[in-house]
């Protein structure tokens, strides 16, 4: 390792990281070309990342493709294993055919890129959610054949939410596999959009936040932990702020369900906090202060709060240092650096 932190009795795991292929920028700029009307929620994100000029776009479009690159970054700030996914918005803005295209070439690319290198990668399927069966094959074939760790969900598909029948062949599937879903944030979608993009809030700053935390409370509200209680998923940024809400969300969901003010909103057996911290863990991406992850582990608990770091788009290798130095014990550091991850995605990195 090229970096100034000290020898550690740990690996650093990193579990949501930025990976692209060039296909998926082909892809990208042929939809923004024909369609640059449709979808403004993705043309402010990959119009910018995928057509931008200056340094910004361009570095973070190097990075997403170059596995050197990439490896030298990782030895810079000390990340000795990157869990690599399909990076937003995926294949979702995509009609099926082309959404089946890209999640099978994609697979395939990551897969070679982790089969070269694998004691430094591990993969996370993408799976083209406009599919007939929501992805399912997909994520089958990615965990069954390609010996991927789980799929990376990158939020709403094409404005729908994932908390209807059309995607529980998904989350059936990756519960009977016994895999993750990380679920990741994409721009708003069309309902949410124009308020945020408004005043330049519908990126990372603000709108993925409140986007993906929507996401993630439909779906407990919906009874999809319920359906598939071994469901495990995995949110980024702290829990894009749901962790500060526990509290009220409970007691506000108790007293909508008391005086059934939403017929159409059935009872849940438990709270939806239960559920937050049952089915749910939680990663660094983006969020290293140390204030903000220590109350994290408060809400939800330390065995649910592990580390990432949100590459490419926040490579800040000062904030490894950051989260290496949080005031818990070596054995925490531990299991919020390696432990924790290497069970959730059923790691062998020996």
């Amino acid at each position: 390792m090229t970096n100034d932190l000290p020898n550690a009795p740990y690996r650093r795991i990193a579990v949501e990281e930025g990976w692209g292929c060039q296909e998926m920028f082909d892809v990208y700029r042929k939809f923004l070309s024909d369609y640059p009307q449709d979808d403004p929620s993705f043309m402010s994100l990959m119009g910018y990342y995928a057509l931008g000029e200056g340094e910004r776009p361009e570095s973070v479009r190097k990075r997403l493709i170059d596995t050197p690159t990439r490896l030298a970054e990782m030895d810079a700030s000390g990340i000795d294993h990157q869990i690599l996914s399909l990076t937003s918005p995926g294949t979702n803005p995509l009609a099926a055919k082309e959404a089946i295209w890209l999640s099978t070439r994609a697979n395939d690319a990551m897969a070679a890129v982790i089969a070269e290198h694998p004691t430094r990668f591990s993969g996370l399927a993408a799976v083209p959610f406009t599919a007939a069966d929501a992805g399912a094959a997909e994520l089958e074939r990615a965990v069954n054949e390609l010996g991927f760790k789980g799929a990376i969900l990158n939020s709403h598909v094409r404005d729908e939410y994932t908390d209807t029948e059309h995607y529980m062949s998904f989350y059936e599937a990756a519960a009977s596999l016994g895999v993750a879903v990380y679920l990741h944030p994409n721009g708003p979608s069309q309902g949410l959009f124009k308020p945020f993009h408004d005043r330049g809030l519908d990126g990372s700053i603000y709108g993925f936040g409140v986007e993906t935390g929507l996401h993630l409370l439909r779906l407990v509200v919906s009874g999809v932990f319920d359906r598939f209680p071994d469901l495990t998923m995995v949110v980024g940024h702290l829990g894009e702020a749901l962790p500060f809400w526990l509290n009220r969300i409970d007691y506000m969901y108790e007293r909508q369900i008391k005086t059934g003010r939403y017929p159409h909103v059935k009872p849940l057996p438990k709270l939806p906090s239960e559920y937050l911290k049952t089915n749910v863990w939680y990663t660094t991406s983006g969020m290293p202060w140390q204030e903000e992850v220590m109350f994290t582990r408060t809400m939800v608990g330390a065995d649910r709060v592990m580390y990432a770091m949100d590459y490419p788009y926040q490579y800040e290798p000062a904030q490894v240092a950051l989260q290496d130095s949080l005031p818990i014990s070596d054995e925490e550091k531990f299991e919020f650096f390696e432990g924790i991850a290497t069970r959730v995605f059923t790691l062998n990195l020996s």
